[in-house]
């Protein structure tokens, strides 16, 4: 299927691994041409090395609203405009409620809500300018069922939700859809780290009895910013094996 979206221009951030580069990948395979960023040079540097297409490496730090525009704008100057956003960014350290320092909020909340606000800030305001526009925010299936020991992470992807819908609704006449894909266990580095590097228990709980693979999870999201998807918008979709019980 021609997904329709050969010759835009992407910005994925935190796409030195996992689903941000799957996702970068997916999107040049399409033909988009494709900004990628991360915080090491030298990794993003390797992973856009590793993606068969049109694509740029521009290093940057998302993790402070600060840092996120001054990303958002180098994206859309090494493009010349950015019709395609895919926000993305680590998660922040696991813990629970009672072994969270009210200090540790605040960088989470900048690292996986300001962020996606400050990105869109700065990148939405062309897109409605120009008639068309996707953002496709990565955030976590956390959103519907709060995953045990990661407080940080259900918290600020939650509040990234609600401003991504709210977002949708004030844009999509203007051509600009937005949504945001929900991953559950995928074989991914944070995987692995939070299972100490073993993985063989970790799609125990998944109904489809294997855990994701980062490929499929590009497929999803890009296909969301395709020309195909332009009535689908405000939505949030989880892409998680059937792993969230929840009705809605």
């Amino acid at each position: 299927m021609d997904l329709g979206i050969a010759g835009r221009r992407a910005a994925v951030s935190g796409a030195s691994s996992g689903l941000g580069l799957a996702t970068a990948r997916a999107l040049a395979a399409e033909g988009v041409r494709v900004a990628v960023g991360a915080r090491s040079a030298d990794r993003l540097a390797d992973a856009a090395a590793s993606i068969e297409g049109d694509v740029v490496a521009v290093p940057g730090d998302v993790g402070t609203p600060e840092g996120a525009t001054a990303w958002a704008e180098a994206a859309a100057d090494t493009l010349g405009g950015v019709d395609i956003l895919v926000p993305n960014a680590g998660g922040p350290p696991p813990g629970g409620v009672a072994d969270t320092p009210l200090e540790a909020y605040h960088p989470a909340l900048d690292l996986n809500l300001m962020s996606v606000v400050a990105l869109c800030t700065a990148l939405v305001p062309a897109m409605r300018a120009a008639g068309w526009g996707r953002v496709v925010a990565i955030t976590s299936v956390a959103v519907r069922q709060p995953i045990p020991h990661l407080v940080l992470s259900n918290t600020a992807r939650a509040g990234a939700t609600a401003y991504l819908k709210t977002l949708a609704l004030e844009v999509a006449s203007d051509g600009v859809t937005v949504n945001s894909v929900q991953p559950g266990s995928h074989e991914t580095d944070r995987l692995r780290r939070l299972h100490g590097g073993d993985l063989s228990s970790a799609a125990a709980d998944v109904p489809v009895g294997v855990l994701g693979r980062p490929q499929d999870f590009g497929a999803v999201t890009t296909f969301l910013c395709s020309d195909h998807a332009r009535f689908v918008t405000g939505a949030a979709i989880p892409v998680d094996g059937g792993a969230v019980r929840a009705l809605l």
